[in-house]
């Protein structure tokens, strides 16, 4: 595979997770957002199987299920919970353009985190944040300076994306098995989501089959196939490089926004839409500055 194959690889990631807000939406049709997440992330566990089975023989990562690995994917499958959930129950209440875009902003909160964590970031990045910010209030801030309950509750479910980055880097620096980590990181998601909905929400049999087909994308497509790809192109692409390509995501939500549920953005919302998009790119160069 040539870097060219894989950016198409990765663009096609993108697209298929943007189109992902879509299936979310849909969902929440017959299901509530809890029950529909746990369909949702049992389904994406039980893909990964093939996947593991067919890489047993060629496993890049320790093999090994060690303290470290069940501390890392549980944490993981926390930060994890805490995004998707969080989105789940604010595109209920926002676009799914909106939802994409303002999602998207983890890419920005990404490095802000790791100031935190004394990693250096380049003026590139806080040029980044600051046209992303902009964005946002463009974007969701009404006439009276209030943000929307579903905005604020993607915002907020973006800085636990941004977390779920940072725990998933420090497991790859310590070379744990990135597809194992991911199952037990969404089996974790699910029982979380479990205790949610058997505390709020009531549901039934037929209520999952008659939103099998959102379940499906949502699960086998957004997490099995779109993780799958994401892992083998970026072998072959630089990480900055890669999350640029990702962030077309936000750009395929407010299609898939247009062409499912005919919502139209105004002249200011696009203008938003443009400014944080700006944004995640600058985020995304590395400055060489000391």
């Amino acid at each position: 595979m040539n870097q060219l194959q894989a950016n198409l690889i990765l663009l096609l990631t993108a697209l298929i997770w943007g189109f992902g807000f879509v299936a979310q939406r849909m969902g929440m049709d017959h299901l509530g957002p809890y029950s529909f997440n746990v369909c949702r992330f049992l389904v994406g566990a039980l893909s990964l199987l093939p996947l593991l089975f067919f890489l047993r023989k060629k496993e890049s990562g320790s093999t090994e299920l060690n303290p470290s690995f069940w501390k890392f994917s549980i944490f993981a499958g926390f930060a994890l919970f805490g995004g998707a959930t969080l989105q789940q129950v604010g595109i209920q209440y926002t676009t799914v353009g909106k939802a994409g875009f303002i999602t998207g902003l983890y890419v920005v909160i990404v490095p802000i985190l790791g100031l935190c964590l004394r990693q250096k970031i380049g003026r590139w990045t806080v040029i980044g944040c600051i046209l992303a910010v902009l964005g946002l209030y463009f974007l969701s801030i009404k006439q009276d300076f209030s943000m929307g309950w579903g905005e604020t509750l993607v915002l907020i479910g973006a800085f636990f994306w941004a977390v779920h980055v940072q725990v998933i880097g420090a497991a790859n620096k310590r070379n744990l098995n990135p597809i194992k980590l991911a199952l037990v990181q969404y089996l974790v998601c699910a029982a979380l989501n479990l205790l949610l909905s058997l505390l709020f929400e009531t549901f039934h049999l037929d209520q999952v089959i008659l939103t099998s087909g959102a379940i499906l994308y949502a699960g086998i497509v957004s997490v099995g196939i779109a993780f799958t790809l994401q892992v083998i192109a970026q072998k072959r692409v630089d990480p900055s490089q890669a999350a640029i390509i990702l962030n077309l995501e936000a750009v395929f939500a407010v299609l898939a926004g247009w062409l499912f549920f005919t919502e139209v953005l105004t002249t200011k919302e696009w203008l938003g839409c443009g400014l944080m998009f700006l944004g995640m790119i600058l985020s995304q160069i590395k400055g060489q500055e000391q």
